[in-house]
């Protein structure tokens, strides 16, 4: 069995004029993926493995999420079409593996991935931080094929509004 924690990275600052690589999160992006990571915890849902885009935003998001892991931080994952971030989730190792990536990409492989898709109003888009749990009768990663995937979880920060206004 392994399970895959595919999240999207968390609401970047378009502010600041940077190249789109270097985007740091906004103040609503800092708040969202520590109580993300929370959510995780609280559930028992802990990587061994983290894929990360190389991109300023992705690695603060994980940094935010308060996982203990160091990440494989993957340039091909930047902005990746759902075939490339099929392939390298394809070449993990780990039992439970976070893929932190950007969209398009997350939100196609997200609806493809999975054999039935969640219920929730915003899995289609998947909004910045979304994140999937899925789970995979399989032994290794190679054997990943896109529509056998079990939805374990799936939750967007809005829906912990009252912990991102800091009432944990």
């Amino acid at each position: 069995m392994k399970r895959l924690i595919f999240m999207r990275h968390a609401k970047s600052d378009w502010a600041l004029g940077l190249p789109d690589r270097d985007r740091p999160l906004n103040a609503r992006g800092r708040r969202s993926a520590p109580v993300m990571g929370d959510w995780l915890r609280s559930q028992g849902i802990v990587p061994d493995e983290v894929l990360c885009s190389d991109a300023a935003r992705t690695q603060e998001t994980l940094a935010l999420t308060g996982f203990d892991i160091r990440p494989q931080l993957l340039p091909a994952l930047y902005l990746a079409d759902p075939s490339v971030l099929l392939e390298t989730l394809r070449g993990a190792s780990g039992a439970c593996v976070l893929l932190l990536a950007h969209n398009p990409g997350m939100a196609i492989l997200a609806r493809q991935i999975v054999a039935f898709m969640p219920k929730h109003p915003r899995f289609s888009d998947y909004p910045t931080c979304a994140t999937l749990v899925a789970d995979f009768n399989i032994e290794n990663w190679t054997e990943l094929t896109p529509g056998t995937g079990a939805t374990a979880a799936f939750a967007v920060p809005r829906d912990f509004d009252d912990q991102r206004k800091g009432g944990l």
